[in-house]
């Protein structure tokens, strides 16, 4: 049992307070700070995970929501990057794939699913692509994406 460094008042090894006075505690060397669980990955798998096709939204989230990289400017925008390549999945899967096949079938085209076949192909590569360039620690920012992602991070700074 420890005692507050202010007003002398017992409090437990792992109390950050006094909860009598408030005081802030010293941490002693048997009080163990919680484990966070981002403490054995490196900032480049952190990254890396953030572009797995159609998962790496998640990684991306857990990304920016961890303690350990709320200061590592380089793999919050991989994060941010890694959503935004998502999104584009997104509305390419919900609004342009559904809006081509209606116009398509309406107009009699018979190649009306091809475009937006070409645009998920190359997000898809995209994703690959940018799997290929965090392996080995280049930075890359993808065209419209990347200036919305850097955007992102350097609102978050500020």
């Amino acid at each position: 049992m420890a005692f507050c460094v202010q007003c002398g008042n017992k409090v437990g090894d792992a109390d950050p307070f006094c909860a009598k006075c408030g005081a802030r505690q010293k941490v002693t060397a048997g009080a163990q700070a919680p484990h966070d669980p981002f403490s054995g990955i490196s900032t480049r798998n952190a990254s890396l995970l953030c572009y797995i096709p159609w998962l790496g939204w998640i990684a991306a989230i857990v990304v920016l929501a961890s303690h350990r990289f709320r200061n590592d400017a380089q793999v919050r925008f991989h994060a941010f990057q890694g959503l935004y390549v998502f999104v584009a999945w997104l509305i390419v899967d919900w609004v342009i794939s559904p809006f081509l096949h209606a116009s398509g079938f309406l107009l009699g085209m018979p190649f009306h699913r091809l475009g937006a076949d070409l645009l998920q192909l190359a997000i898809f590569a995209a994703w690959v692509f940018m799997m290929i360039k965090v392996s080995h620690d280049e930075n890359y920012k993808l065209p419209i994406i990347g200036d919305l992602a850097e955007r992102s991070v350097s609102e978050q700074r500020s």
